[in-house]
């Protein structure tokens, strides 16, 4: 996990969703509480912590894994005056006391089915307040051979490129949210380099 850290600083991983959050209306009415599903170590929710702390953004953090060993890691490498809050289980069946305003995911979606992900898609458009997005890769052989040159975790260094070959492209996603009926006018599908396609929807 500590190497799938390194990957998104490296290749500027958290970058297309800070970006989305800064075009975002938070922090004007309470804790904007921001879930992310699939949290693994934390990182990113550690970075969005000190996103919100620069800009004077109040937020609650909750993330989400179903592997049980992602809690307690993300828990041992996260500083408690975070106050983040680290669940094991399904997202699907979380109920928080307070509504989510946001639900972000990365590096997730390319390891469940279609019809997972259908199923994640429709849950957060029946859940969020503000709205969603979704980090992941694209599905391009130029971005799986620049992964490989990376000093990884010989775990992270094998799993990439099969990672690389279960992502997207555009239509993928388009295929996606028409089949989740969700507007394609009301989502975004944006290419972020290097290796990222990442898809978003405000509320």
């Amino acid at each position: 996990m500590r190497s799938l850290e390194n990957v998104n600083r490296w290749l500027l991983g958290y970058r297309p969703t800070l970006a989305w959050l800064e075009r975002l209306p938070l922090g004007l009415s309470g804790p904007t509480h921001i879930v992310d599903v699939g949290s693994g170590g934390g990182d990113y929710l550690r970075r969005i912590a000190a996103w919100a702390r620069r800009r004077g953004i109040a937020v609650r953090l909750t993330g989400i894994d179903v592997n049980p060993y992602a809690a307690r890691t993300a828990a041992d490498s996260t500083p408690k005056e975070l106050g983040i809050t680290w669940v094991t289980g399904d997202a699907m069946l979380y109920r928080p006391e307070k509504p989510i305003d946001i639900v972000v995911s990365s590096l997730m979606t390319h390891h469940l089915e279609d019809d997972e992900i259908l199923t994640l898609l429709r849950w957060m458009e029946a859940t969020v307040q503000v709205g969603w997005f979704i980090n992941d890769l694209e599905r391009a052989a130029w971005s799986s051979r620049l992964f490989g040159w990376g000093p990884w975790h010989r775990i992270v260094r094998h799993d990439g490129p099969i990672s690389f070959r279960r992502a997207f492209r555009e239509e993928d996603w388009l295929g996606l949210l028409a089949a989740a009926d969700i507007p394609q006018e009301a989502a975004t599908v944006e290419r972020w380099r290097p290796g990222r396609l990442c898809v978003g929807r405000r509320r």
